[in-house]
């Protein structure tokens, strides 16, 4: 009893400042929140409209669907006729630093890709930040969706199944590969199922 009374007396500051604290911490995440995830939809669907360039309006076309652990929406680019011109969502991987989040987008028949743009990544400046750039984002753009391989060396113009990697950040590049190998088929499988696409 003694001791009790001993660690009340010396951390009753302590105590309440780390109850303050958390009070704090909690108004400040439901004060931001919804600007958050509005910031992250509004990105999202900035970088859906410049992957389809074609689609005026995006709408979910299979909601809430696993894969590989995670949770992501299928969306619709819909042209102004309302027919679909593509299909984009987020993948998500593990990169060197941390994990990337990637917004993959494919055309209206699921046959050649898009295309992506990086949603979220936290990798090394000046080398597996390069995923961002646009000779290396360039190379999935009209490639075939299917399974993609990674190479030391090729044409970085041919568009093929074939990506080059980024000198001095191959962990990087592999990444996005490894994103688009595990998201591809079974996105394609989904929307097979849902009979949205053939």
């Amino acid at each position: 009893m003694q001791i009790v009374k001993f660690f009340i007396q010396k951390s009753w500051l302590l105590l309440i400042a780390a109850f303050c604290f958390g009070v704090l911490l909690a108004v400040t995440n439901a004060v931001l929140s919804p600007m958050i995830e509005k910031n992250r939809i509004e990105a999202l669907n900035q970088k859906m409209r410049h992957l389809i360039s074609d689609a005026n309006t995006f709408e979910p076309a299979v909601e809430g669907v696993v894969i590989a652990d995670a949770k992501t929406t299928i969306y619709k680019g819909l042209n102004d006729a309302n027919e679909p011109v593509g299909f984009a969502f987020v993948g998500i991987g593990s990169g060197f630093a941390d994990k990337i989040q990637l917004v993959i987008a494919m055309d209206a028949k699921c046959q050649k890709l898009k295309g992506f743009q990086v949603l979220m990544s936290n990798e090394t400046p000046g080398f597996g930040d390069k995923i961002k750039e646009k000779w290396f984002q360039g190379q999935f753009n009209d490639a075939p969706a299917d399974k993609l391989q990674l190479s030391k060396s090729g044409n970085i113009e041919e568009k093929d199944d074939t990506i080059v990697s980024i000198t001095g950040a191959t962990i990087s590049s592999d990444a996005v590969v490894s994103v688009f190998n595990t998201y591809i088929k079974e996105v394609k499988n989904i929307l097979k199922k849902e009979g949205i696409i053939q």
